[in-house]
């Protein structure tokens, strides 16, 4: 039996992440953009190709020249008022609310969505894909990516934040009765 494949893409650089600032519907790093190297992506044989809402996916995943269906539960973490502002403002301003999100995923002082109510929607959203014995790509966020490994692997969610994950960097996860994280040979990709 096909086991359902999917990998997720992490958007590309951006100029909030670049500040260590909270995302908003910012476009790629043109300074990134202009000096990327050219390369060509080991997803040829890939029908099915997501992306969050936020401009930022949608760019990466033109970067690889496949139009993606914009799926609400890939976007970003809502992070209500903190969305902009960067860590040091917020170690300023809002220590206490920021070490307490760090420390509590149920907490949302942002008033936005917690990390566990997060990790939630990534949950449901993985059990959609369970059934389609198919290789998905999905282009999204850092933090939607921690959500699904946290859900994978069934973790507590105060690992989170404990999970780094790097602008265009992949994850490969399979669905064959459980999801399972399944590391990859250096240009295994290429193959498919």
């Amino acid at each position: 039996m096909q086991a359902t494949r999917l990998t997720l893409i992490c958007h590309a650089r951006t100029v909030a992440q670049k500040q260590a600032r909270f995302g908003l519907d910012e476009p790629l790093d043109a300074a990134w953009l202009a000096k990327r190297p050219e390369s060509g992506h080991g997803y040829r044989n890939v029908r099915q190709w997501f992306c969050g809402p936020e401009l930022r996916t949608r760019q990466t995943a033109a970067l690889f020249g496949d139009e993606a269906q914009v799926v609400a539960d890939l976007a970003d973490c809502d992070l209500g008022r903190w969305r902009g502002l960067s860590i040091d403002e917020l170690l300023k301003a809002e220590p206490k609310s920021l070490q307490a999100w760090l420390d509590d995923p149920d907490a949302a002082p942002h008033g936005g969505e917690s990390v566990t109510r997060l990790c939630h929607r990534v949950g449901d959203w993985l059990a959609s894909l369970e059934g389609r014995r198919e290789h998905v790509v999905a282009v999204t966020h850092p933090f939607v990516i921690r959500a699904a490994l946290v859900t994978v692997l069934r973790c507590p969610a105060a690992a989170f934040n404990r999970i780094d994950i790097e602008p265009l960097s992949t994850v490969e996860l399979r669905f064959n009765g459980v999801w399972r994280l399944r590391t990859q040979e250096p240009g295994q990709e290429s193959h498919e």
